[in-house]
């Protein structure tokens, strides 16, 4: 009876704004506690976000758009739930960023799978397939540089090995690349589209994008992730196909990890 007397309620088209507002401010908040506070706080604090993000979209009505929009978002706090309260100190660290990012693409798949949602129209798209991975490549090298300045990150071994590059060269683009552009482009943009129309969209999944990188304690890092999040919504949005931002995506990585590491301080000290 308390079921079905809540499944009357009914937000109307601003309340049902207010409740996707409410979930933005829910996952900044979470994300700031987790990377500057408290770990534990900011784990329990997303576990809470997710309860209640299906907890509401069970028993409240709103209109379908904002249900998915809602379930799309719930997807940002169990990535933090998933990526950082899982026992990783099992696994050999040569196998942790794939492992940690399968079940990325494990969550973004259970969505899609959720919501019959089509992958062509999420951006698997045959056409074109060189021109977009030869612009993202193409761009990717600037914003990798950029990226590298801001974060300085510290060679991950003694010298470079073209074998390491190489599997770092995979996990960028299989796994990182796919699986975030995956989320935040390919699932998160097209659900809030529907809400807010794409200029709007881009612009909100940027800002995730942005807060996602809090965990560096980087200002600079959260606005250039920002901005990196709407030239890779932009982009896809142009193109409609992720293939383009994923190379982008993985590029930029493998510069910041893989290369610049090494041969910054070599070629422009």
């Amino acid at each position: 009876m308390f079921y079905y007397r809540l499944k009357k309620l009914e937000f109307g088209y601003a309340g049902s704004i207010f409740f996707i507002f409410l979930i933005f401010i829910a996952i900044i908040i979470s994300e700031y506690i987790f990377a500057f506070k408290n770990v534990g706080y900011g784990i329990v604090l997303s576990l809470f976000i997710t309860l209640a993000i299906y907890i509401i979209v069970s028993v409240i009505r709103m209109e379908k758009d904002f249900i998915k929009s809602a379930e799309s978002l719930a997807l940002i706090p169990l990535y933090v739930l998933f990526t950082s309260s899982l026992p990783w100190f099992f696994i050999n660290q040569e196998y942790l960023l794939p492992s940690v990012y399968s079940i990325i693409l494990a969550l973004c798949f259970w969505h899609i799978y959720e919501h019959r949602m089509d992958l062509q129209d999420l951006g698997f798209r045959k056409n074109s397939l060189l021109k977009y991975a030869l612009i993202g490549g193409l761009i990717a090298i600037p914003t990798g540089f950029i990226e590298y300045l801001i974060l300085k990150p510290l060679p991950a071994f003694p010298s470079f090995e073209i074998g390491i590059l190489l599997r770092d060269a995979l996990y960028m683009l299989l796994f990182v690349g796919l699986a975030e552009e995956l989320l935040f482009r390919g699932i998160l943009l097209n659900d809030l589209k529907m809400v807010f129309g794409w200029k709007m969209a881009i612009l909100a999944q940027g800002a995730i994008f942005g807060i996602m990188h809090m965990t560096w304690r980087s200002s600079y890092e959260i606005a250039f992730t920002f901005f990196a999040g709407v030239m890779l919504g932009y982009f896809y949005y142009r193109t409609k196909s992720l293939i383009g931002p994923i190379v982008m995506h993985g590029i930029n990585n493998i510069l910041l990890i893989s290369v610049l590491p090494y041969f910054y301080p070599v070629w422009f000290t």
